[in-house]
């Protein structure tokens, strides 16, 4: 393992310079910005309804919406256009569940990074006891990685949806007298979209900052350090095998002669001791 990615072993500040400490530091401030964005969003759409008869006539009917947007629940007044009556009417679709799910991811995940950066600077000895704590961190912080893209992607579709259901002309689908083609029905302004894309977009960057920490926080645990330990040693064992005696067949015997595994054992007649008989026996 790299000494200067690993988590010192006490207590110290240090350790939000390093990849893993620095990043939870963000997760927990993307996170305060996701569910602020959009736990905190409130918005306002104005209609006009320009009936025959003035008086019965609305110019600027507001219509206002807020976080978890139940907008089934959501209602205002619209005039009929026939003397001086009116209608309540109520918006469509209900979209808390998407809304309030990924508040919920954004809140829980704010907790866990702030405590894990806590444990991270004053309790490291604690963390790293029994291995147990960096193969828990390690499981949230995967869950956690899963979490937010299923929630971001579902907060999306549904944001999606809300700015359908709250455009001004759709709106205006809702209200009888707009039906009447005598009467004159326009969109004054509609809602400011600005902060709940701003939780989508948070959204996403929380879920590549929990994806890209897997690596870091794998580091940390035992199955990583077994793994470089297990690589270790095969290296050395492969590096001890080049140390074995070089291939030969022959070698030389102590009176000069060449002898292969178990074959001509006996000297020649060109040897030191016998050369110069055997060639006076020839001439």
């Amino acid at each position: 393992m790299d000494p200067a990615n690993q988590l010192p072993s006490g207590g110290t500040f240090q350790v939000l310079k390093l990849p893993l400490g620095f990043i939870r530091v963000l997760e927990w401030l993307f996170a305060i910005f996701a569910f602020a964005t959009c736990g905190g969003y409130s918005g306002q759409l104005r209609v006009s309804v320009d009936c025959m008869e003035k008086a019965s006539s609305n110019l600027s009917i507001g219509i206002a919406f807020a976080y978890p947007f139940r907008l089934q629940q959501v209602s205002f007044e619209a005039p009929v256009c026939e003397g001086m009556r009116r209608e309540r009417v109520f918006l469509i679709g209900d979209y808390s569940s998407s809304a309030e799910f990924f508040v919920t991811i954004a809140v829980f995940a704010f907790l866990y990074s702030l405590v894990a950066t806590i444990i991270y600077i004053f309790f490291q000895n604690k963390y790293r006891e029994n291995n147990r704590g960096p193969l828990i961190d390690f499981v949230v912080t995967v869950v956690f990685s899963f979490m937010w893209l299923v929630s971001s992607s579902a907060w999306a579709k549904a944001l999606s949806d809300v700015k359908m259901a709250t455009d001004p002309d759709e709106v205006q689908l809702l209200i009888s007298a707009c039906k009447v083609q005598t009467n004159k029905c326009g969109s004054v302004h509609g809602p400011r979209w600005s902060g709940l894309n701003t939780s989508v977009v948070f959204g996403f960057l929380n879920f590549v900052l929990w994806a890209g920490n897997i690596w870091f926080v794998f580091k940390e645990t035992g199955w990583h350090k077994g793994a470089s330990r297990f690589a270790s040693g095969s290296s050395e064992k492969q590096g001890g095998t080049f140390t074995q005696q070089p291939y030969s067949q022959g070698s030389f015997d102590q009176s000069g002669s060449y002898n292969t595994q178990g074959n001509f054992g006996q000297p020649s007649e060109y040897s030191q001791v016998g050369g110069a008989t055997s060639y006076s026996n020839q001439m």
